[in-house]
């Protein structure tokens, strides 16, 4: 089992609580079935009757869905909790294992903020994420970017930090810039990115996520590169700030709801949770990446109890009225981190480090022009077969 003990897995299987207090689980419950925690912070696979939490170990490698459990042997099947209602209702209808898996996680249906007023949810969001954050040092770096996301988690850690990106990408000043106002400057390690090394990531990366669409390699190989660097000084575990944009309304899609077409929902609030769900997904990806590099990932911004404040929040304290996003969680980073940093905004990972222009660069170069639907994505699938 990773991520928790079978037993504590077990218990929440058999209540159906989705956040029982952990930072996600999956593996073998101790009667033999397969279990994934409700947003997939583990992945877990299976083929046949074999499973394994690395793909790589099986032939035919079907990921087990978020929140389900799986028989691995003939046994009294787990009691499944009811499927969520309202605008939950069709949140995740990623099927079954071999027809045979059961919901046994939801998210909460969807409720009235909790918070009396936003001072409340910001004390209470602070707590959780000074709980969350209580990290054990041993063999643990930070990947660093200079957000509030990764200066909140690098706050609380006494390691180094590693911002990968080009020289002259957005990432790399702004984590020279977070660095020194957090006073981390002499921690900080940059890992300043060629076209050669994307260009001998690109099909490393693919293999260890199993993916070559460009939006995930885009996203998932800058973080194989700051935790190959991270393997190589002598570290397996990399602490990442995965998940606040998701969780706290870290989205332009999310703020623009509902005119922007890329959401269903009418309000923030769904709009967010939508998001949500996407989570087990990007997960898995980033899981993989890091793993194939060498290290194992530790988020702690997935925290149970994190988790479940942000589905407290309102609209309002996930996005504000000028339109700014993530605000209950920038105001709670006020306890962590400069308020230079906490309110500052940064782009997008694939963006900000300058991958995503210089695959594209790569891809043209090598005869995929921009004009053929999906250029990138060829272009990696092309790198992966002639590599094999």
């Amino acid at each position: 089992m990773h991520g928790t003990s079978p037993e504590r897995a077990a218990r929440a299987a058999r209540s159906g609580d989705p956040f029982p207090g952990t930072r996600g689980f999956a593996g073998r419950l101790p009667d033999g079935h397969l279990v994934r925690d409700v947003l997939g912070r583990y992945p877990v696979f299976v083929d046949g009757e074999a499973w394994s939490f690395d793909p790589a170990d099986l032939s035919n490698p079907i990921s087990l869905p978020a929140g389900h459990a799986l028989s691995t042997r003939e046994s009294a099947p787990v009691e499944s909790s009811p499927a969520p209602t309202g605008e939950d209702s069709a949140s995740d209808d990623s099927g079954t294992v071999a027809g045979r898996a059961e919901r046994v996680f939801s998210l909460p249906a969807a409720a009235a903020p909790t918070f009396a007023d936003a001072r409340e949810a910001v004390s209470e969001l602070g707590e959780a994420l000074g709980d969350s954050l209580d990290v054990p040092g041993d063999g643990l770096a930070v990947a660093f970017s200079g957000g509030v996301d990764s200066a909140v988690v690098a706050a609380a850690v006494d390691a180094p930090l590693y911002v990968v990106g080009f020289p002259d990408s957005h990432d790399v000043a702004a984590a020279r810039s977070a660095a020194r106002l957090m006073g981390r400057e002499s921690d900080l390690r940059v890992v300043e990115l060629s076209v050669a090394d994307v260009e001998r990531a690109v099909p490393a990366v693919a293999r260890a996520t199993g993916r070559t669409n460009a939006m995930d390699v885009q996203i998932a190989l800058p973080l194989y590169l700051a935790a190959e660097r991270a393997a190589a000084d002598g570290f397996d575990r990399l602490a990442v700030g995965q998940g606040a944009d998701e969780l706290f309304g870290g989205y332009a899609k999310v703020a623009r709801a509902p005119e922007d077409p890329r959401v269903e929902a009418e309000t923030v609030r769904g709009a967010a949770r939508e998001v949500i769900r996407t989570l087990p997904d990007q997960l898995e990806r980033d899981v993989l990446a890091l793993r194939g590099a060498g290290v194992e990932p530790v988020a702690p911004l997935l925290d149970d109890r994190v988790v479940r404040t942000a589905l407290s929040l309102s609209g309002e304290l996930l996005v504000d009225s000028r339109g700014e996003r993530k605000k209950a969680f920038r105001l709670a980073a006020r306890e962590f981190v400069p308020d230079r940093v906490a309110f500052r905004e940064k782009k997008a990972v694939q963006y900000g480090s300058l991958v995503a222009r210089e695959l594209d660069r790569l891809a043209r170069q090598a005869g995929f022009k921009r004009k053929v639907d999906d250029h990138v994505s060829k272009y990696v699938a092309s790198r992966v077969d002639s590599d094999a």
